[in-house]
């Protein structure tokens, strides 16, 4: 276990958090083991990954059957599997979570992703959700769109823990960050403790890869002047962007005003990296690992790519490697007629439609459940 490459990364200041939740897994002892052997330090979960769980399995059928004799609507059976399985996550990492006094430890539980740009409905939910679960070590997901943002800043002011996911971009990372910090100015204003306040900044980066890489491979097949630099960007965009991202959280969070809020045991808001399992088979299947290890960083990833990692990683501090190196690709890009700004906005747009669309499969799934048993009222 010490030459483990996933418990070396802690000595680095990142955490490893996993990007998968089901049932199965909570009850076996399976998330008790990767806890106690590679250092897993959180859980992550989206409408996909609870789409798979439910309709690829049979673990959830006799609590589905249950709910829907109860006369619970499809809705309402999803958020009670869900509740369910997000309360059992954070008790398993609890005794975590108090040891480290709330710095790691925490699950996190989406709201529905047709709320993405709806910031009235997204507050109301994320409320009610918080109150659902009622675990200290839960983080409710909100997208950082611009409806997100408004949202965000309520959140915290109410000391609820936010998980800032499907960012894509740089503008709208600081966006997402001043949000952050003018709820916790907010809440001290109104005379409120900060300490017990967590809040993460989830990083899309593999998705980016890809659509920028498809862009650069239409300019390598026109070929003219952009091509030369098209072929020296493939592949490199995305951890560009987040080792500029991270240097935009040392500098945001380095300011008088956040020290100011630290005084008062305000906690940064860390950066997670999301998406970070390789789309590509041509590059390293641990890649967006490797590249990114730097302190006070989080990154979340699928059992395959936990699995890779603890095979073959190679932990090392490399996220502040180069940063004139990230400066340069990013500022190289525009030259190949391709513009940033215009990617992430399509990036998280796509983003929030492979949400609803799993969601919606999943509730259908449930209705088909649900009148399976009403059919077969002994349950096979």
């Amino acid at each position: 276990m010490k030459d483990n490459p996933l418990l070396k990364l802690r000595s680095f200041g990142q955490s490893i958090w996993l990007d998968y939740i089901r049932r199965r897994m909570l009850v076996s002892g399976e998330l008790g083991r990767l806890i106690e052997e590679d250092g897993l330090a959180g859980v992550t979960s989206n409408p996909s990954i609870f789409e798979k769980a439910i309709a690829e399995s049979d673990d959830y059928d006799d609590a589905i059957r249950s709910l829907a004799r109860a006369g619970k609507n499809a809705g309402e059976i999803y958020e009670e599997l869900a509740v369910e399985d997000i309360r059992l996550t954070a008790d398993l990492f609890r005794p975590l979570y108090d040891r480290v006094e709330g710095r790691d430890g925490f699950v996190s539980l989406e709201v529905p992703p047709r709320l993405a740009n709806d910031t009235a409905s997204t507050v109301l939910e994320a409320r009610h959700l918080w109150a659902r679960v009622n675990r200290p070590n839960v983080l409710i997901k909100v997208p950082g769109t611009l409806e997100g943002l408004t949202a965000i800043r309520q959140l915290i002011s109410e000391g609820i823990n936010v998980n800032v996911t499907l960012l894509f971009g740089l503008s709208r990372y600081q966006a997402v960050v001043e949000a952050y910090i003018t709820g916790l100015e907010e809440r001290t204003a109104s005379g409120l403790p900060l300490s017990q306040i967590s809040s993460v900044a989830s990083f899309f980066l593999s998705r980016i890869d890809v659509l920028i890489d498809t862009l650069l491979e239409k300019k390598l097949q026109d070929g003219g002047q952009s091509a030369a630099t098209a072929s020296m960007l493939r592949g490199k965009v995305a951890i560009a962007s987040a080792k500029t991202a991270y240097q935009l959280y040392k500098k945001i969070h380095g300011t008088a005003r956040f020290h100011k809020l630290a005084a008062r045991s305000a906690r940064p808001q860390r950066v997670l990296w999301a998406s970070t399992s390789s789309k590509n088979p041509d590059y390293s299947d641990v890649k967006y690992v490797e590249a990114l290890i730097g302190p006070d960083t989080i990154n979340t990833i699928p059992l395959e790519t936990l699995a890779a990692y603890r095979d073959h990683g190679n932990p090392a501090l490399r996220l502040e490697e180069d940063p004139e190196e990230a400066r340069r690709v990013l500022m190289l890009l525009p030259e190949t007629g391709i513009d940033l700004d215009t990617v992430t906005m399509q990036l998280e747009k796509e983003g929030i439609e492979k949400f609803v669309k799993p969601f919606d499969k999943l509730v259908q799934t449930l209705e088909r459940k649900k009148n399976t048993d009403q059919q077969d009222p002994g349950g096979g």
